[in-house]
């Protein structure tokens, strides 16, 4: 019988979106179901085209693991013994704590957050002391762009230092309410650590984590003071005073890029561990029982992804909307201006403030997308390369298995659900951006228009008088 379109377009559907394939067995080489040392080979030729359309799908119930048979770990001392991952960015954690960013504690082997605690008191205190100021100096620049008279593009500017003033107000809602989610976060990675030790038999190390975490501290305030006292040379009317309210609300913005790009690197670190030592379990005899834990520690790492997103769900999502914001104002400002009386100083801070934000959404998107493809892409290349000839039936299954839980449970970064970040992101970010510059420069340009006809008008006028 004749299809209609419609279910041609369901089955090619199916056949793109189920691209794990079962995997054949080849009795003829397996002598029985002996065990080989296993090799990995190319992947052609060795899948079948039948998707694998019902697949478990795992829901985690042990706060710490996917691996319920397993009981979360009780033992502070040796929590606190192997987690490296706190040892390493515990700079950073100093630092949002010193700043009033994320009031949480670390205890011995674990990390909670109180709305009672000294830290989070301290929060409070220091983020009514910088609203202060904000207020004092947002009144100014509100009063500046209410002015009358102005020009439609100084509403423009104002507008841009007034958006990078809101995370500031937003801060207790956007961080402090999720502080559990973090503290959630972070015992996550106290726990998997201890686990991957006792599965794998080795310490997870992160390469020049700790100094990295350290250089991007103390690059996030210099960053900070570099700009802001940039835009008192370079902008008018951008006084000294008013650089006090914007320097620790940058030095935030560059402290959460710094976050996100140490916990990506840390994420593809643990993942590349991961891999070498799943490489190594499946050259060994009897390895299927070793590749459910490690298919447990893989979900895990997964998971913990989907967390960090969940965690820092409202301060990335503000983030990403004023980087996205600010640049679009920031990058019509100075191509007005350069219409307008040519390029100037005026016009390199503009100039500043865009390639400042579009730096930080380029980093936060790069890292996301580098951290997802070494977790998902190349996690799920290792294994397609198995020849699955050198094992045992039982291990073949594990490695079906194992692929089918990559492709049921993908590692990406989302903001609850919102957005995804990875480079997709950015560049659908860029595509939008150009879309509103084109719409404001013909606004730009239809003005500029009415002001010439409006001037030939008054001059044909005045030679009409005389």
């Amino acid at each position: 019988m004749h299809r209609n379109n419609g279910d041609e377009d369901d089955r090619y559907r199916d056949q793109v979106q189920g691209n794990i394939f079962k995997v054949q067995q080849d009795k003829a080489n397996t002598n029985g179901g002996a065990n080989k040392p296993a090799v990995f080979l190319g992947t052609h030729g060795r899948f079948e085209e039948e998707a694998v359309r019902v697949a478990p799908k795992y829901e985690r119930k042990n706060q710490f693991s996917y691996n319920e048979d397993r009981p979360p770990e009780i033992d502070a001392k040796l929590l606190d013994e192997h987690d490296h991952f706190y040892d390493d960015t515990k700079a950073l954690l100093v630092l949002f704590q010193i700043m009033g960013v994320m009031p949480i504690q670390r205890g011995q082997g674990v990390t909670t957050f109180e709305w009672t605690s000294p830290a989070t008191l301290y929060a409070f205190c220091l983020w009514i002391a910088e609203t202060v100021i904000v207020i004092l100096v947002g009144r100014e620049r509100i009063e500046n762009t209410l002015e009358p008279g102005k020009p439609f593009d100084e509403y423009i500017y104002n507008i841009i230092f007034l958006c990078i003033l809101a995370p500031h107000f937003l801060l207790p809602v956007a961080s402090w309410t999720y502080a559990d989610e973090v503290a959630k976060y972070k015992n996550m990675w106290t726990h998997y650590q201890l686990r991957y030790y006792k599965v794998t038999g080795s310490t997870l190390e992160y390469p020049n984590l700790k100094r990295m975490c350290v250089s991007l501290c103390l690059a996030s305030w210099i960053i900070s003071i570099v700009v802001v006292v940039s835009q008192f040379y370079l902008q008018p009317g951008f006084t000294m005073w008013h650089t006090s309210a914007y320097y620790h609300i940058i030095a935030m913005l560059d402290c959460l890029c710094a976050l996100w790009w140490i916990n990506c690197t840390a994420i593809g670190s643990a993942s590349k561990g991961l891999a070498l030592n799943l490489h190594k379990a499946l050259e060994n005899t009897g390895s299927a029982a070793l590749l459910v834990e490690y298919r447990s520690l893989w979900l895990d790492l997964s998971h913990m992804m989907q967390q960090l997103g969940k965690a820092y769900a409202n301060m990335y999502g503000i983030y990403c909307l004023i980087m996205f914001v600010t640049t679009i104002i920031a990058g019509y400002g100075a191509f007005s201006e350069i219409l307008d009386h040519g390029f100037s100083l005026k016009e390199l801070g503009l100039f500043v403030i865009a390639a400042y934000c579009m730096t930080l959404l380029y980093i936060i998107c790069n890292e996301a997308d580098h951290a997802t493809r070494k977790v998902g892409l190349e996690f799920q290349e290792r294994l397609l390369n198995v020849n699955l000839a050198a094992v045992d039936v039982q291990t073949q299954k594990e490695v079906e298995m194992f692929l089918v839980s990559i492709y049921n449970n993908p590692p990406i970064y989302h903001l609850n659900g919102y957005a995804v970040i990875n480079r997709e992101l950015l560049s659908s970010s860029i595509a939008t951006m150009a879309t509103y510059w084109v719409v404001l420069m013909q606004f730009k340009l239809s003005l500029i228009r009415r002001t010439v006809q409006t001037s030939f008008v008054d001059t044909s006028s005045a030679k009409n008088l005389t």
